[in-house]
């Protein structure tokens, strides 16, 4: 389905502080809509679906729809309570999935 997706976040943070996350995932969306060269339909895959939570919590999730671009870049912010862990997970038309984890640590 797609490359190992980028993410960036810090490495640390303070307690209560809202941080910036930013994903990218390689993907080359087919909307269903092109007509291949012997003008059949080429079939509608694109991821659908992403999720992120902290910890096991939901922290953003949305539903992507064939007008996004290739190569999906969300952008979010996420309350730092306490450290732990950020899950994400890109869902396609055919229910593969990819994932990708990254830790964050308090600041002392």
């Amino acid at each position: 389905m797609a490359d190992k997706p980028r993410i960036k976040l810090p490495k640390e943070a303070k307690k209560g502080e809202i941080i910036q996350i930013k994903t990218l995932v390689s993907h080359l969306m087919e909307s269903g809509q092109r007509k291949d060269a012997q003008g059949k339909p080429i079939p509608r895959k694109i991821i659908n679906k992403f999720a992120c939570e902290f910890n096991g919590k939901p922290v953003f999730s949305c539903t992507l729809e064939p007008a996004i671009s290739a190569n999906p870049y969300i952008q979010f912010d996420a309350r730092i309570d306490e450290e732990g862990t950020f899950k994400f997970a890109w869902t396609d038309d055919d229910g593969s999935v990819v994932t990708a984890e990254e830790k964050i640590a308090l600041k002392a």
